[in-house]
């Protein structure tokens, strides 16, 4: 499958071609969820390391270094790549997961904003997952 292939069909080629290159070179006994968690963390590190010792205007500007831009794009595909891995390995669609998270924080975080203030009100007080500052 050519990149051309993969990009026509969207997450589902990617997922197809993925599937086929570990396939093909006998690698499922090792794609099991939580090894591809664990490399999921490992590549996320990775992008991590791109940005640790930035200021926060170094790292706006990373993508106009070509040799730094390619970089980051070599670790989000890793990131990606083994996102879509995990996902296959435990039959979740990424997509449908993605759009019911927003579903319900859309109904957890009204947009209402709190007086005096620019902070996102937490539905019935709740805090932690979800909360301001911490996840979709």
């Amino acid at each position: 499958m050519t990149h051309e292939e993969t990009t026509d069909d969207g997450v589902a080629g990617l997922r197809r071609r993925l599937v086929a290159f570990a396939a093909a070179r006998d690698w499922q006994p090792y794609h099991t969820p939580k090894n591809l968690a664990a490399a999921l963390s490992v590549e996320a590190a990775e992008l991590l390391e791109i940005f640790q010792w930035l200021t926060p205007e170094q790292a706006e500007r990373v993508m106009e270094d070509p040799e730094s831009a390619h970089r980051v794009a070599d670790e989000v595909a890793d990131v990606f790549a083994y996102l879509l891995q995990f996902c296959e390995a435990l039959g979740i669609d990424p997509l449908a997961a993605l759009a019911a998270k927003i579903d319900r924080n859309e109904l957890r975080f009204p947009a209402e904003r709190r007086e005096g203030g620019d902070e996102r009100q937490e539905k019935d007080g709740e805090r932690g997952e979800g909360g301001v500052g911490k996840d979709l």
